[in-house]
């Protein structure tokens, strides 16, 4: 008997489906997003093709492919099961860091993801009075860790990673559940390659302009009149690093943006302002200082000599931890290149 002209073409031995089951049809149509998207993100970034059926969704692909966007597509409902929504930003996150279906369950076989699991605990969870806050990257999760477990921790890597916002998350956290009295955010008050001349008004409207990227982390954890009304009674501060000698932070979390402006004696001084019960995060990028030619970066030389001390602690991030626009990403790799190529 021959073949027919209608038979399907045979598959790969290891092409093969994977049958998920979602009990909540509400919660299914939010995994999938509006005209499926969540569902494409995940199929495009994992070479997979994935197939809805009432409240099932089948995963088409090789094994290997298949675990890892079916520990994503788990993970993702476990998220919307906690009463928290998906963004595109989410499922990146949740793809950065999908493992195996087998990886991804919560105690009691229950559908969950360890990324979502390790910040479920009082401890290490992110909840901002707007929105929690998840890491999305291993990087990232390594570094709000450290966050919690050292008083004195380092985020050095480029822009867009993360590295301010979840510090900013963290002491956020720690002040709404009264761990510190303080939020403290400094950076410094440097041109980036541009002279700016003189600017109009009071203090606070001349250093307003270097602060603002602060400021908008803020506004994204804590409503616009909170953030005012903390600010008054000095629960919130940001202010410039030279205006940081002479005191002593205690109680307080407190972050240094842009460290890698601060010249070798403003890293020293504002180091040793740390104080009892304080948190300190020092964040920046070695591939952008504005200092002066033949000026020291003090996050550098920071680097050099607190290598090892205890209490301590150093997370880098690369550009596989952007989580800004993707092309962010490409472009940041393409002057390392350039870099590498002229040195």
């Amino acid at each position: 008997m021959g073949i027919s002209a209608l038979t399907p073409p045979t598959r790969p031995d290891d092409v093969v489906e994977t049958l998920l089951e979602f009990p909540d049809n509400r919660l299914l149509i939010d995994l999938c997003g509006e005209f499926d998207r969540n569902l494409s993100q995940v199929e495009h970034q994992l070479g997979v093709h994935i197939l809805r059926r009432g409240n099932r969704l089948a995963v088409i692909g090789d094994k290997a492919s298949r675990d890892q966007a079916s520990g994503v597509l788990r993970g993702l409902y476990a998220r919307l099961e906690s009463g928290r929504g998906i963004v595109a930003g989410d499922i990146d996150g949740a793809l950065r860091m999908g493992q195996p279906m087998s990886d991804v369950m919560a105690p009691g076989g229950v559908p969950g993801g360890e990324q979502i699991e390790m910040f479920r605990g009082e401890r290490y969870e992110l909840r901002t009075r707007k929105k929690p806050v998840d890491p999305r990257t291993e990087a990232q999760k390594a570094y709000v860790k450290n966050l919690f477990d050292h008083e004195l921790a380092f985020g050095i890597g480029p822009a867009g990673t993360g590295k301010t916002y979840l510090a900013v998350a963290v002491g956020v956290t720690m002040l709404i559940a009264g761990a510190v009295e303080k939020i403290i955010l400094s950076r410094p008050a440097v041109e980036a390659g541009e002279r700016l001349g003189f600017l109009p008004g009071d203090m606070k409207e001349k250093v307003d302009p270097y602060m603002q990227p602060l400021y908008d982390a803020l506004n994204d954890f804590l409503p616009a009149k909170q953030v005012q009304k903390l600010m008054e009674e000095k629960r919130i501060e940001i202010a410039p690093l030279a205006f940081m000698r002479g005191r002593t932070l205690a109680n307080a979390f407190v972050v240094l943006d842009e460290a890698q402006n601060a010249t070798t004696m403003q890293m020293k001084m504002f180091l040793t302002r740390l104080g009892e019960g304080s948190r300190m995060v020092i964040t920046g990028d070695r591939t952008q200082i504005d200092l002066p030619r033949g000026t020291a970066s003090g996050l550098q030389d920071a680097e050099r000599i607190l290598k090892g001390v205890k209490g301590v602690t150093f997370n880098y991030f690369t550009s596989k931890d952007v989580v800004r626009h993707p092309l962010v990403a490409r472009i940041i790799d393409a002057y390392e290149k350039d870099d590498a190529a002229g040195s």
